[in-house]
């Protein structure tokens, strides 16, 4: 049997047929008409001789067994095309003109401090606009075209529009001040949820109603790090802090370290992100490496 050939378009129709559960809804995701949809679908399965849907006794297409099969090869392909076209449009840039940094709240500040001084010596013709974010919001930002490379956390999960690249990891530790009452020695297991616990909470839905060592069940949930800070030192609460941010607190007596028998502190991994369909060029990767120099990774 001789087979036709089937078009990146098609693929692609196949591909968000798939990941959205129906026709409708892949028609709305590529802001195309449902019959155009339908039309590519059936010249995918004429091209391969092939059923890849089911639509029989069912309202929503499912894939049958040979759908299942080549979904995997549909997405390599067209993530290859992805990726050849990324790396064309990078080469005919060249050097980006302006780049959008989104740096994860988390990040000790001398660092970025140190990376941005070096960078604007490197690159004094990129327009460079930063934004500092928490939590989800970083991946947001990307995900909404808001930006064009991050330094998130890893609380916002697997997301399959975004490349990945570890550069290192801050240590999140339980601090308050040296008069709140889980400050003394020999605290009991379970009495750190009878105090207010101080929570970052994020501004995006990506991580919406996910906890990240949260202990207590009286919390006040807080968008900016830095008033957190301020109010753990006024003895309002107890809470997660990068141990950057409080080491002179630490040092000064400002603030204690808990010895919480929960040991609710973290290894917070921080990670280089960008989106699949684009390719880093000269400056963002020049970042990625330098954060990860920074941060000894």
């Amino acid at each position: 049997m001789k087979l036709g050939e089937p078009t990146l378009d098609q693929l692609r129709i196949f591909i968000a047929v798939a990941e959205h559960g129906s026709f409708g809804g892949a028609a709305r995701a590529s802001g195309r008409a449902i019959s155009a949809i339908s039309y590519g679908i059936a010249q995918l399965e004429a091209a391969l001789a092939l059923t890849l849907f089911d639509r029989e006794g069912s309202r929503r297409p499912v894939l049958t067994a040979a759908g299942e099969g080549l979904l995997a090869e549909a997405r390599s392909v067209a993530d290859g095309v992805d990726a050849l076209l990324a790396k064309a449009r990078s080469l005919h840039a060249g050097q980006e003109p302006s780049l959008t940094l989104v740096i994860d709240v988390m990040m000790p500040g001398e660092v970025t401090a140190q990376v941005l001084g070096a960078f604007r010596q490197m690159f004094p013709t990129c327009a460079l606009t930063l934004r500092i974010e928490g939590l989800g919001a970083v991946a947001a930002c990307l995900i909404g075209g808001e930006a064009d490379l991050a330094i998130g956390g890893p609380v916002i999960g697997d997301q399959p529009s975004l490349e990945r690249q570890a550069v290192g990891a801050v240590d999140l530790i339980p601090v308050a001040a040296p008069f709140h009452p889980l400050a003394r020695a020999g605290v009991a297991p379970g009495e750190s949820r009878r105090h207010l616990q101080l929570v970052l909470t994020d501004r995006s839905p990506l991580t919406e109603g996910r906890e990240f060592s949260v202990l207590s069940p009286l919390t006040w949930r807080l968008g900016d790090l830095g008033a957190k800070h301020a109010l753990l030192k006024e003895g309002l609460g107890w809470g997660n802090m990068p141990r950057g941010m409080v080491a002179g607190d630490l040092a000064s007596g400002a603030l204690v370290e808990l010895d919480l028998p929960e040991k609710p502190g973290a290894h917070y991994t921080l990670n280089a992100l960008w989106r699949r369909d684009t390719r880093l060029g000269p400056a963002a990767s020049w970042l990625v490496d330098s954060f990860r120099e920074r941060l000894g990774c």
